[in-house]
């Protein structure tokens, strides 16, 4: 534990790195969705039509982002029209079970956390 903390105090922490990407605003949901929402791969307008509030720029640079760090696949076809499909890799599925805790946490103490925000504003 004392390693961890030291590593999360250094300006190029790895820690702080990787949870920048995938805690970010829509990553966790694009990881989940082609997890939790799919007969298989899943393309581009299935992606946006699961996720109703990206708009198709954000949805494209987080793709671009988690297939960067080797969180997503971008399977391409030779034909027409075009079709593009993703998948999660084997390292996008070793982070599933880490967030299922984290989301599983956020879900019982999400009450009591805005009830304290409530009372930090007004």
């Amino acid at each position: 534990m004392g390693r961890m903390i030291k590593e999360m105090v250094v300006q190029d922490c790895p820690i702080r790195n990787v949870l920048a990407r995938v805690c970010d605003k829509w990553s966790l949901l694009v990881i989940y969705t082609l997890k939790y929402h799919q007969d298989g791969p899943l393309r581009f307008n299935a992606l946006r039509k699961l996720i109703p509030d990206i708009s198709q720029k954000m949805l494209t640079s987080t793709l671009k982002s988690l297939e960067a760090d080797g969180y997503v696949t971008r399977k391409a076809y030779a034909e027409m029209p075009p079709r593009v499909e993703y998948s999660l890799t084997p390292r996008a599925e070793t982070l599933i079970p880490i967030m299922d805790h984290l989301i599983e946490w956020a879900l019982d103490n999400m009450a009591v956390i805005l009830k304290d925000r409530e009372k930090a504003v007004g």
